[in-house]
């Protein structure tokens, strides 16, 4: 089983006891132990091996023993206990907007309710009306969260989000009486997918905005709607909601509509402790005077913090580093040098290596690798071996062009076959300047088996980076079933560095490898595998991922000065550790 199997198996157990009735700190101790799980840099049995599992937080005596029973059984009798006290079809039914766990026990209790198509046949015969707090309102509510969760598919990428919901933001921002209007909630926190979209503004008279949304051509349906927030369903099944209060109220608003939900316990935990309450409209003292802030800086200063950029509003720590003036130098955007993947019209691309640099210049880009697949892909157009020789004519004239701006490298990103092999034999690898080694086929081989075509990757003298490691394909494809622990390892080892894809269909490695990969000193890029030049924009969104990761400058190799960043190139892999930028 790999971490997020486990997490899985306790956020069940969360859901299943909250619809039981279970007191709510019982259920939150089980949720906290399910995100930790997901967070962890290692593997949870590689943990328990080394008998550490109750060094995790969140994970107590009785946690630790119902994963050993995991490990040992493949089973947990505490979780079938409760599947046998509460029907698992009531699960599916919280997957419906506006439904939590207690309205799922009134339904199952009162109505004999227990699963979703039960649900949608007792709202459709008037049943669900006649239960204490419900009526036809909440049966039209209800009805149009089956329909848009029929209509909802898989969460969306971070580029589809920030598409939809820039086009919002820039709607809202034009409406009278909106003063200011943010993305917030895990769309602000760049998390890899986004289930859907929260927009906060500071408006004085929010009925009219609210009014106004309703009313708009783009709206299916309002899904719910109070003083200062309304749920709406968008085109595709897409949820969004729209919170307002006053412009002097804004900044806790932002504050707490962007999470995540775990910080935004710590934070409260934090702000009780100097006898304070906290929540999206003031921080209040113990005698009821409100501290009102139009900016969110400002809240996080009076509880004596500093500002902590939402992509690390995790709960990982982020609230200690803020109190001790620690948290990690930023990675920027303009002190990305580097583009080491990227593709051309010698195979799949669609500009020419001319082009390509030129887009790179424009960027700021100092060093530039144009890899086009090798020959053994041949869905993308895969070059053999005279082909290399060709298209080095037209990376020489580019350089004789440009080369005073910027560097010009002739790569690969090299197939590594489904038996483990490498497209080109050793001598054209040596030949080039830049290599990287990636997985596209046969990606559901068993774990063993593609766990060792990556390793012999790892191990091979003339491989500098892995691209994209896992395979994945966002929202839908999974990635492959590696053993980072064995992976990791023998990159630490190796000298071979690991890719960030930045394109959000990837974002590949996530953040949690990143993180580990970095504590091991194996050296990371951050790449756009760019088909296109419009594509090298897509470097915010590899960015955001080594953000979220805590990582500095001087970890990502794509922000060296070019000079030390080709000398690394140019170092055989077992003498490059220790090299810095």
């Amino acid at each position: 089983m790999n971490n997020e199997q486990f997490a899985e198996i306790f956020d069940r157990i969360a859901d299943l006891m909250e619809i039981k009735g279970e007191v709510i700190y019982k259920t939150l101790a089980y949720r906290k132990a399910a995100e930790n799980i997901r967070s962890l840099p290692g593997s949870l049995i590689g943990i328990h091996q080394q008998g550490k599992l109750t060094e995790i937080p969140g994970i107590g005596k009785a946690i630790a023993e119902k994963i050993e029973e995991i490990i040992d059984t493949g089973k947990l009798g505490f979780l079938q206990r409760l599947e046998e006290e509460v029907p698992v079809g009531l699960l599916d039914i919280l997957q419906v907007p506006d439904i939590g766990p207690k309205k799922a026990a009134l339904f199952w209790k009162q109505a004999g309710v227990t699963s979703l198509p039960e649900l949608e046949k007792a709202v459709r015969e008037g049943v669900i009306r006649t239960l204490p707090g419900m009526g036809e309102k909440s049966e039209t509510r209800i009805l149009a969260g089956i329909e848009a969760l029929k209509r909802r598919g898989n969460r969306l990428n971070l580029e589809t989000a920030f598409g939809i919901a820039n086009r919002w933001l820039e709607w809202i921002r034009q409406q009278p009486g909106v003063e200011q209007a943010e993305v917030a909630g895990s769309l602000r926190r760049w998390k890899t997918t986004v289930g859907d979209i929260d927009i906060v503004a500071a408006v004085r008279e929010p009925a009219e905005l609210m009014d106004k949304l309703a009313t708009h051509p783009d709206i299916r349906r309002v899904l719910g709607t109070g003083e200062n927030k309304t749920s709406l369903e968008l085109p595709g099944g897409v949820s969004m909601q729209v919170w307002t209060q006053p412009p002097e109220r804004f900044g806790t608003l932002l504050q707490f509509v962007s999470g995540s939900r775990d910080h935004n316990v710590s934070l409260r935990t934090l702000a009780q402790k100097k006898g304070f309450s906290l929540n999206e409209r003031a921080i209040t003292d113990s005698e009821g005077r409100e501290m009102l802030f139009a900016r969110e800086e400002e809240v996080y200063r009076a509880l004596g913090l500093d500002w902590i950029p939402p992509e690390l509003r995790e709960d990982r720590g982020e609230i200690k580093a803020a109190q001790d003036h620690s948290l990690p130098r930023w990675v920027k955007m303009d002190q990305i040098k580097a583009e080491l993947h990227t593709h051309s019209t010698w195979s799949d691309g669609v500009n020419t290596i001319e082009e390509m640099v030129r887009g790179c210049i424009e960027r700021g880009i100092k060093v530039y690798g144009v890899c086009d697949h090798s020959g053994g892909l041949g869905i993308a157009g895969g070059m053999k071996l005279e082909d290399l020789r060709e298209r080095q004519k037209e990376i020489e004239l580019a350089r004789s062009k440009f080369g005073r701006d910027i560097d010009i490298l002739s790569g690969s990103e090299i197939e590594i076959r489904a038996d483990g092999t490498l497209d080109y034999d050793d001598e054209t690898l040596a030949w080039l300047d830049v290599v990287v080694a990636s997985l596209h086929i046969s990606l559901r081989q068993p774990g063993d088996i593609i766990t060792g075509r990556l390793l012999n990757a790892i191990r091979h003298p003339h491989v500098d980076i892995i691209g994209h490691a896992s395979g994945r394909l966002l929202p839908n494809r999974e990635g492959a079933d590696l053993n980072w622990d064995l992976v990791l390892d023998e990159a630490a080892r190796s000298g071979v560095a690991f890719e960030i894809n930045a394109n959000p269909a990837r974002l590949d490695l996530d953040e949690v490898h990143v993180r580990q990969a970095a504590d091991m000193g194996i050296p990371i890029f951050i790449n756009t595998d760019a088909h296109s030049v419009d594509q090298l924009d897509l470097m915010v969104y590899g960015v955001s991922v080594a953000r979220r990761a805590g990582l500095e400058p001087g970890q990502v190799l794509s922000t060296w000065e070019p000079k030390n960043l080709l000398a690394w190139l140019k170092t055989p892999k077992h003498e490059r550790k220790g090299l810095n930028g």
